[in-house]
């Protein structure tokens, strides 16, 4: 153990020199009014809390579960000069002035440490008072020469390694906010806090921001990725099974607009041989948006539509959007039980959005999915609405960052807080009371596909997708490293818009190379849905569609591609199935970055165009127009054969091979149970 120096800096005036005790198995450190709170949280793991004014708070928003995984091999050890809180692999060490620092146990190396912003003033942590009891919160750590950092959820700006990044704490339309962080100097840390901020990866530190909250709380281990996983996921909650069905292919577009309509497409599936697992009935089915109900108008009879689906083995997926029309038979007595998100100055009023039966938009109020009896009131709906009379139990929730018109959080008010101090929670929120509805109702096997998420929401079960993006190769480039820091975030279940969202034109050759090489990307996705408003589109309102989005959609050439991907899908499903069950049990994703199989080859921490399908395939997607070749990195440490070719090589070295357009290279490992002949078909 390499002990910091404690001898006060005679930089400063009046030097702080606190306390330090042992208090229920955590280690406290008190001073200037402060108090910073230490304590074992899961094996190899420390939580740590720090609040200004008064001892820490302990019933705050957050990820972490109240009750943390037993971690036997922790000690506390305050002492007159420095404390000391060891646990397992980890070890947290406080100075007399309060500065903290992370080592490895056995070898006494800094993993991380705090650090001033100034030798006088502010010091490693900041609150700055922006009234009755809440501060703009920061906390500051050093930054070292050549660290590498991911995760964070999920964004669109195509890097893997985010040294450098200022990331916005704060949802968005395909930004998604999960505030775990994974350093390749070996520790992992999550960011236990729902407010709105930012987080600075810059070359002179690192700093996390909170803009109003009332204490400081973060959650640290030590290992290496795999390791990080299987711990975060410990604390935050782990994914539920992958039901079955949800493995295959989904197919859905905006908009399928009636009943007869989507029968046809899923008839037409079944009619040309092509796999089919779900379904999808986009927005404006409903009567009035936050009716949560079927227009009987457009769809006459879902409870023929459920059995005819289930009878070709496709399961129904239903759009589920978090707003409110004045229109809607449900809007009085929200509005009168305090249902909607409040506002600090005005009425309920979040977003104009369309509605049918008026010319114009009109102004609708979100539900508060932070209040357990709004939560409540809106399953019940969709319940007694899609569930008991269908048996319909997947749903599409859509728009819930949420997607206020301006997302202006500060002047929000939660049934959790201020819209400043929680904001961020929202979407797991909204997860949590579908999934907790539908357990209670008996049915595990249910599932939502979100458009946004935060920390924990895989332990209601919530798969994510990357929202509504752009549909070229740069776009589809992105979504690779969007993946990964989603894999490398907790949530498991991830797919992104299969030929993306924005437009797309089936007559068009480049698109269409663009959609096939996007349906080969998601054929080795941990989810494969097909979706997109393509040309030619329509205004925004209760009548609009898009142009044709099927498999067949897309000539007879790209068809052909097409199908062969979904039958590959098909023929690994057992494979994806083991990958999610692995998921639920360890808390390992099925999409891997190539250091987290194999953390020991430097190389490997660059590769953000390729990655790992579970532990045995590996996928290079095909990122660039016109490539009828593609070169990737065989991580060191394993042979790989050519999945298509049969030929062998060597890991450690980056190699070319063929990739015509009917062709997604792959590569399985050495000693892979998964075999050639499954995949290729042959």
């Amino acid at each position: 153990m390499n002990p910091a120096p404690q001898s006060v800096s005679l930089a400063q005036s009046s030097p702080t020199a606190g306390t330090f005790r042992e208090s229920g198995g955590a280690l406290e450190w008190s001073g200037r009014q402060e108090t910073v709170r230490l304590e074992p949280w899961g094996p190899d793991a420390i939580r740590v809390r720090a609040r200004l004014g008064g001892p820490v708070l302990a019933d705050l928003p957050g990820a972490l579960r109240e009750a943390p995984p037993e971690a036997p091999a922790s000690s506390v050890k305050p002492g007159d000069d420095r404390g000391l809180l060891v646990n397992g692999t980890l070890t947290a060490e406080v100075t007399t002035e309060g500065m903290v620092r992370f080592l490895r146990t056995d070898t006494g190396e800094e993993l991380l440490a705090e650090e001033r912003a100034h030798f006088w003033w502010p010091g490693p942590r900041l609150y700055t008072a922006t009234g009755n009891g809440y501060h703009r919160l920061e906390q500051r750590f050093r930054a070292y020469d050549g660290e590498r950092m991911y995760g964070l959820g999920q964004h669109q700006h195509g890097l893997l390694d985010q040294k450098g990044a200022v990331i916005d704490l704060v949802q968005r339309n395909a930004e998604v906010i999960i505030p775990l962080l994974t350093s390749d100097r070996g520790y992992t840390l999550l960011w236990n806090n729902p407010a709105v901020g930012r987080v600075e990866l810059a070359a002179n530190g690192t700093r996390w921001v909170a803009d109003s909250a009332r204490q400081i709380d973060y959650w640290i281990t030590a290992g290496d990725p795999a390791a990080a996983q299987r711990r975060y996921t410990a604390v935050t909650g782990r994914t539920p099974m992958l039901p079955e069905w949800a493995a295959g292919f989904w197919q859905c577009k905006l908009r399928y607009r009636t009943q007869e309509e989507l029968l046809d497409v899923a008839r037409a599936y079944k009619r040309r041989g092509l796999p089919l697992a779900a379904i999808v009935c986009d927005f404006f089915h409903w009567t009035h948006l936050g009716d949560w109900k079927f227009d009987p108008a457009e769809w006459p009879d879902p409870a023929a539509m459920v059995r005819e689906l289930r009878e070709l083995g496709i399961e129904p997926v239903v759009s589920v959007w978090p707003s409110v029309s004045p229109l809607s038979g449900n809007h009085h007595t929200m509005e009168q039980r305090g249902y909607f998100i409040g506002t600090e100055y005005g009425p309920p009023v979040h977003a104009d959005w369309p509605d049918k039966g008026v010319a114009e938009p009109v102004q609708v109020s979100f539900y508060d999915a932070t209040h357990p009896d709004a939560r409540a009131f809106v399953w019940d709906r969709i319940r007694e609405n899609y569930l008991r009379p269908y048996g319909i139990r997947a749903f599409w929730l859509d728009a819930c960052e949420p997607e206020l018109k301006p997302h202006f959080a500060a002047g929000l008010r939660y049934h959790a807080g201020p819209g400043a101090e929680v904001g961020n929670l929202y979407p797991r929120e909204n997860a949590r009371g579908f999934r907790e509805g539908l357990l209670a109702e008996g049915e595990p096997e249910g599932i939502t596909l979100n458009r946004s998420a935060w920390a924990g929401s895989q332990a209601y079960g919530a798969a994510l997708w990357s929202g509504d993006i752009g549909t070229d190769f740069a776009t589809l480039r992105r979504q690779v490293t969007a993946g990964l820091q989603v894999a490398l975030s907790g949530i498991p279940w991830w797919n992104t818009d299969i030929g993306g969202f924005h437009g797309g034109d089936p007559e068009d050759p480049d698109y269409c190379e663009v959609l096939v090489r996007w349906f080969q990307f998601g054929a080795l996705s941990p989810l494969m849905r097909l979706h997109g408003f393509r040309a030619p589109g329509m205004p925004l309102g209760p009548d609009m569609t898009g142009g044709p989005n099927e498999l067949w959609s897309y000539g007879p050439e790209a068809a052909e591609v097409l199908a062969s991907y979904l039958r590959l899908r098909e023929r690994i499903r057992p494979y994806v199935l083991a990958q999610m069950r692995t998921a639920h049990e360890e808390g390992l994703p099925p999409m891997r970055p190539l250091f987290l199989e194999f953390p020991g080859d430097p190389a490997a921490w660059s590769v953000g165009d390729a990655y790992l399908f579970g532990p045995d395939l590996l996928v290079a997607p095909v990122l660039t127009a016109g490539a009828v070749e593609r070169t990737v990195h065989l991580p060191a440490g394993a042979r790989w054969t050519d999945v298509w070719t049969g030929e062998e090589y060597t890991g450690g070295a980056t190699v070319t091979v063929p990739a015509p357009l009917e062709r997604l290279p792959l590569f399985l490992r050495e000693g892979a149970e998964l075999t050639r002949e499954t995949v290729t078909g042959g």
